[in-house]
């Protein structure tokens, strides 16, 4: 501990004398207090900059799991890799083999005969399509309009009364006109070619609009409605899926609050009756031309007991082949309707 007289010399810088402190007074009252200087012969023994982590050479075993590792990895790509390719060769095979041996030439004769050893045919077919958007809006519309054009004779030559068609964004919705001319035009060039058979009519309608028809058309209470020379079309979009249930969950419990209807009548026979009369029925099969299934924002409650099929690899789009083996498909499918 310092004096007080060096004490005061510091505080002040002046020493007894009144002057100012030279640095080597300054020293000489700190130097006990410094710490010891090394010699310059003495080595130095802590690292000028010492490492927390110091550097090994890693163990042979962790070389040995890590070579493991990747080999095990590499091999797995490999093999998905491979099996990835030789799925999809496989069913490029055969999609083309039956391209050559069914084939409808746009006849309904043809298709009918395709079908006709079938046990069963679906009284309500469904389809999934989409718009491309990759193109230019009229190209990727007029695309869209011709594969339910196609969709619709196919459907017609094979006896399937009610075709419910679903579009995500629904613009078929603003050219339901449009959509009937193209399919009637369709109709006709199939029918056209055999001359023992009458052209069905076609009825076009979408959820909350009116139906479109010919003053020819008979009636028909519903989209499953049959007639032996009518078909009905029904266009959907994601609007008549999650949102018709979140506005009939609102009607139900407004009405229910105001005492219309008892909370105990709400069952699920009242919610599919109503979905049924403001959207649609159940259908039968829903068809996706996709490689995957994608149900891209479909009706949920519709599809509770409908068969779901498509054709892995997929990447032709819509066709023939993918309809008729989805009508293969339906009449070998056991409703087991949960039992």
């Amino acid at each position: 501990m310092l004096k007080q007289k060096d004490q005061l010399s510091l505080r002040y810088n002046s020493n007894q004398k009144g002057q100012p402190l030279t640095p080597q007074e300054r020293e000489r009252m700190l130097r006990k207090f410094l710490p010891t200087t090394p010699s310059p012969s003495t080595p130095s023994t802590i690292s000028p900059d010492p490492s927390p982590f110091p550097s090994r050479a890693p163990p042979i075993r962790n070389l040995i799991k890590s070579q493991i590792h990747t080999l095990i990895y590499t091999f797995i790509h490999l093999f998905f890799g491979l099996y990835v390719r030789t799925r999809i060769a496989y069913h490029a095979i055969v999609d083309r083999i039956l391209a050559i041996l069914y084939y409808h030439h746009r006849t309904p004769d043809l298709i009918r005969k395709d079908v006709k050893n079938l046990s069963r045919l679906p009284e309500h077919l469904s389809v999934i399509l989409s718009v491309n958007t990759d193109d230019d809006r009229g190209a990727g519309l007029e695309q869209l309009v011709h594969e339910v054009s196609e969709i619709s004779a196919w459907c017609a030559s094979a006896g399937i009364p009610a075709l419910s068609i679903y579009e995500r964004t629904g613009i078929l919705k603003n050219y339901i006109p449009q959509t009937h001319h193209t399919i009637t035009r369709t109709l006709q060039a199939y029918f056209g070619n055999t001359p023992y058979s009458k052209c069905p009519t076609v009825s076009v309608r979408a959820p909350n609009l009116p139906t479109f028809s010919p003053p020819t058309t008979p009636p028909t209470s519903d989209a499953g409605g049959t007639h032996p020379d009518h078909i009905t079309i029904l266009l959907l979009s994601e609007d008549d899926g999650r949102n018709t249930l979140v506005d009939l969950t609102k009607t139900l419990a407004e009405m229910a609050q105001r005492s219309k209807i008892s909370p105990a009548d709400i069952s699920a026979e009242l919610i599919d009756a109503e979905i049924t009369e403001s959207v649609m029925g159940e259908p039968d099969i829903l068809l996706l031309f996709a490689p995957r299934v994608m149900l891209d924002g479909y009706p949920p409650w519709q599809v509770r007991l409908t068969e779901i099929y498509h054709v892995p690899d997929n990447t032709e789009g819509v066709g023939y082949q993918v309809f008729l083996r989805a009508l293969h498909r339906y009449a070998h499918a056991q409703m087991r309707f949960g039992r």
